[in-house]
């Protein structure tokens, strides 16, 4: 009775005291109180170095910062479509572009490339070049053209998707150089562009013409079509920001800014039209030579 008293090893006190200890070996690291890292668990990643497999703990935040951005903009595209303002919407579709474009230059320049960068990157993608152009042009013409109307904006949905799909699945194999078929960016440009002419030229509700609201449904469906086609498409990734260019570089460039401000959705729209077309013709020119050089 008197053992079970005193404070020695292997006693009941003995092993009262040793409970904070096991408690404290509990408690996540960071100084995250138990309750929180219960709702949040921390990201690990595995990478391969030199042979041995490295764990990383956390994300980084740069580029992960304007892939959110991106995913913004194509979340008010969506918004600004459902009030009805379609010139706004367009307008957030080209800034979701511009966020997207820098978050893989940023990673690279950086060095602060993940896996859970790549794939965020993906689902922003999704939503701001996939679902947004989609819904944007159904609220602005498609929807009443009936079952066309959403059938031709699931078509442009379903490829964005696939597109996106095949790309992660080829990105270590593909030629860097060039897309395999038309980047959901760009081919949600076209559709955002196209919006955008139609709203400065006062095509909206019941001043938008029927053959107009079809040949729209017309071209989101072919432009879906690109996305999931074997086209080849210039990526531009091999451009080196970083190196020295001539003058007439510089001078080209605000050349191209003067010339977009001066009616930026129609000089917008024929240049995603004429990137759009040259994966088609480039293929057509190296048929034509294959089978020209068979003769």
């Amino acid at each position: 009775m008197v053992a079970v008293g005193m404070d020695k090893p292997g006693t009941v006190h003995g092993e009262q005291q040793s409970r904070p200890e096991v408690a404290q070996e509990a408690q996540p690291s960071g100084g995250r109180s138990p309750s929180l890292d219960l709702l949040v668990d921390e990201h690990e990643e595995e990478e391969s170095i030199d042979g041995r497999t490295v764990r990383h703990r956390g994300i980084y935040l740069l580029p992960n910062l304007f892939t959110t951005g991106a995913l913004f903009a194509g979340f008010y595209a969506i918004i600004a479509a459902m009030r009805g303002n379609y010139e706004a919407a367009p307008m957030a579709i080209f800034v979701a572009m511009v966020f997207d474009g820098l978050d893989g230059r940023v990673a690279r320049l950086t060095n602060t490339s993940s896996k859970f960068g790549a794939e965020y990157d993906s689902l922003s993608d999704m939503v701001s070049f996939g679902v947004a152009p989609a819904l944007v042009v159904f609220s602005w013409a498609l929807g009443d053209l009936g079952k066309f109307g959403w059938s031709v904006a699931f078509i442009y949905v379903a490829c964005a998707a696939l597109r996106l799909a095949r790309f992660n699945t080829q990105i270590d194999t593909a030629d860097k150089k060039y897309f395999t078929g038309l980047a959901s960016p760009a081919a949600a440009s076209i559709i955002a562009s196209a919006v955008w002419v139609c709203h400065d030229a006062g095509w909206v509700g019941d001043a938008l013409p029927h053959e107009l609201a079809v040949l729209v449904g017309l071209l989101t469906a072919i432009v879906g079509f690109l996305m999931i086609a074997n086209f080849p498409y210039y990526s531009f990734k091999g451009i080196d920001f970083r190196s020295r260019v001539p003058f007439v570089v510089m001078i080209a460039i605000v050349l191209v800014f003067g010339l977009v401000t001066v009616d930026p959705p129609r000089i917008l729209l024929f240049s995603f039209l004429a990137y759009a077309a040259s994966g088609p013709v480039s293929q057509f020119l190296k048929w034509r030579r294959r089978h020209g050089s068979q003769r």
